[in-house]
């Protein structure tokens, strides 16, 4: 892995970051794949496969909220040729419905490069239930 690959990639998952916390859907749209293989999960949502049905879920999440502010930690970047993913945990600050919520999820971004540029092909957020690890197996 080169090293400027990984900046990239780590430079990707911050535009998505960014996208989502300015709730810019001209910008989300322009950092994803378009394919039909790319797929999202966000926190307690069903699989959402291809484009056509991610866009609108962004649009539902940026039309109900007011503010979303995020801290992204614990970021680590893998990149295997044109393959690239990225760990990290999100600390949201948001305010929807006149309710602020904080809360702390467990992201996984996958990145494909096409034609030099690193798109999105995959985010999957999850709610954390405990601050445990599993017993080694």
């Amino acid at each position: 892995m080169r090293r400027d690959d990984a900046a990239e990639v780590e430079e990707a998952n911050a535009r998505f970051y960014r996208a989502f916390e300015s709730r810019d859907l001209r910008e989300m749209d322009a950092l994803w794949g378009h394919g039909d293989h790319v797929a999202c999960i966000h926190p307690g949502w069903t699989l959402l496969s291809g484009w056509e049905s991610i866009r609108p879920s962004w649009e539902a999440i940026f039309k109900d909220s007011r503010e979303m502010r995020f801290s992204i930690g614990d970021v680590h970047v893998r990149v295997e040729g044109d393959a690239a993913w990225v760990t990290c945990t999100e600390n949201i600050l948001s305010q929807a419905g006149g309710n602020i919520a904080v809360t702390t999820l467990l992201a996984t971004n996958l990145f494909e490069r096409r034609t030099g540029e690193w798109l999105m092909v995959h985010h999957h957020a999850s709610h954390i239930l405990t601050g445990d690890a599993p017993p080694a197996a």
